[in-house]
């Protein structure tokens, strides 16, 4: 009998840590609601988004507000058409307020940062952010780098 209430013990210590375990990684993995679950939506166009996925985190200074829940092609300007979700807490936006994809570190994951403007008039949800900055794509620069090497060295050989 003692056995018993042992093994019963250990079962719904498991249990518990399972559940425990698996509450944490819905919460690390960004699959759960962002905040109390009221947020309103914003639309971005991107000229080039780089590695940017869905569930990315849009932030303000540094502070996650968002989170990134659509990216399509816009069929008529063939540009990255990006739909953020952002908590009702930080709902005065103004309309002049511009993003930009950045990277967490030097090759790290792509993110979305929001600067505000200084306008009166605030976006409204569904609105839309007119000023948008892409990606900063690693390879372009070395490729644009080495080109302008290569010309500076043909110059230079031009010269001698």
């Amino acid at each position: 009998m003692r056995n018993h209430w042992l093994e019963t013990g250990v079962g719904f210590f498991i249990i518990v840590a399972l559940c425990g375990l698996l509450f944490l990684a819905f919460k690390v993995s960004g699959l759960t609601q962002l905040g109390d679950g009221h947020n309103y939506i914003l639309k971005a166009d991107f000229d080039n988004i780089g590695g940017l996925k869905v569930r990315a985190p849009v932030s303000v200074s540094g502070v996650k507000v968002g989170r990134v829940i659509n990216i399509q092609l816009d069929p008529q300007s063939y540009r990255a058409a990006v739909t953020l979700q952002i908590s009702d807490h930080y709902k005065d936006l103004p309309v002049d307020t511009s993003a930009s994809i950045l990277t967490q570190g030097l090759l790290g994951s792509n993110y979305i940062s929001l600067s505000p403007g200084y306008e009166q008039k605030m976006l409204k949800p569904d609105g839309r952010i007119e000023t948008t900055h892409s990606a900063l794509i690693l390879e372009n620069l070395i490729g644009q780098l080495m080109f302008n090497l290569s010309n500076n060295n043909k110059k230079e050989a031009k010269i001698k």
